[in-house]
């Protein structure tokens, strides 16, 4: 299974970018999908996360600005950014729990990252 992310990039404050992850492999079953952003010398943080009967959560920080998005028959996840401020420049990591077979146990998967940058 492999997450591959796209969309980042520099924008200037008070601009858009839009992030997309989509899954391929062998997949079951898609759980949570969610993206967590890790700035300079901070920790990895969850940024949304939905999961599979709709329920989304955001961070405090980004609510009434992102929105995140699924599209299960398409195993893409998609988050609208905007309103960007400085301190939203992180790496962006999607995320994925999923079941590979009906058998199999639900595991954590993780795409390669993107950079945001936000310019002031």
């Amino acid at each position: 299974v492999q997450l591959q992310a796209s969309g980042g990039g520099l924008v200037q404050a008070g601009g858009s970018l839009r992030l997309s992850c989509t899954a391929s492999g062998s997949i079951f079953m898609l759980n949570t999908l969610g993206w967590f952003r890790q700035a300079p010398g901070k920790q990895r943080e969850l940024v949304a996360g939905t999961n599979s009967v709709g329920d989304i959560n955001y961070a405090d920080s980004v609510k009434g600005r992102f929105t995140i998005s699924r599209d299960d028959a398409k195993r893409t996840v998609v988050l609208q950014m905007n309103s960007l401020k400085p301190e939203d420049t992180a790496v962006y990591y999607c995320n994925a729990a999923l079941r590979s077979s009906a058998w199999g146990s639900w595991r954590d998967y993780w795409g390669q990252g993107t950079q945001v940058t936000v310019s002031s």
